[in-house]
């Protein structure tokens, strides 16, 4: 499997290469386009409860499809439903937690499940169950704006705006926090924030959906009877 991110960082878009036989597994309506030999099988993956706790608590499809390729390869054109970046990592063994939306596709070896995170994550925006993938091979997910990465050194810790907040390696210590005071919180358009302690892998998107829906909300004329 051959990965190339083509229109970044604004309208990404996965170009993916399978061999012969190969498959990638991709969240329900992220495809674009495809090779027309490609065969298509759809299932709740890892059966019927796991999927409905990636649909009900994680955020995601309850449906999720098996793209492969025939005898000569294929290609499969993905992207997310928002404006923004598409990444590539390729998972050697580790765990990485996403945001809720985040995931568009990976390889069959990559593993999908959920994680309660705590309950103290109630209080920020991206919920208290994530979406936690582990095994080998490439995971594609998506952010709104663009991707930027921070590796953190043992014991380092690092403040992240909840909104902006994408994935992080399983097994980073993390606890969300209030910016100053309840009156800071409430009137300085700042919220709740995620701490996080290394060592591990940060990945934080550029703008967050919350503050643009806060912006957009306002604008949108009223319909008065």
């Amino acid at each position: 499997m051959r990965t190339e991110i083509k229109y970044r960082p604004a309208y990404a878009m996965a170009v993916v290469s399978l061999d012969p036989g190969e498959g990638i597994r991709v969240d329900s309506g992220a495809m674009v386009s495809m090779s027309s030999d490609i065969q298509i099988e759809t299932k709740a993956q890892g059966g019927i409860l796991a999927s409905l706790g990636r649909s009900i608590l994680g955020g995601e499809s309850f449906f999720q499809n098996i793209y492969r390729a025939g005898p000569r390869g294929g290609e499969l054109d993905l992207a997310p439903p928002l404006p923004g970046d598409v990444s590539v990592l390729d998972l050697h063994g580790e765990t990485l937690l996403l945001q809720s939306g985040a995931y568009v596709a990976s390889d069959e070896n990559i593993s999908l499940d959920t994680k309660w995170t705590g309950a103290r994550t109630f209080f920020a925006s991206e919920g208290a169950v994530m979406l936690r993938a582990s095994g080998t091979g490439p995971l594609i997910f998506a952010s709104y704006g663009a991707i930027h990465e921070r590796n953190l050194a043992p014991g380092e810790r690092f403040r992240v705006d909840t909104g902006h907040l994408v994935a992080f390696t399983d097994g980073m210590g993390f606890t969300v926090q209030r910016i100053g005071g309840l009156k800071s919180t409430v009137f300085s358009g700042e919220g709740l924030v995620v701490e996080l302690t290394g060592p591990g892998r940060l990945l934080m998107q550029t703008r967050s959906e919350q503050s643009f829906l806060a912006w957009l909300i306002p604008h949108i004329p009223q319909k008065h009877d």
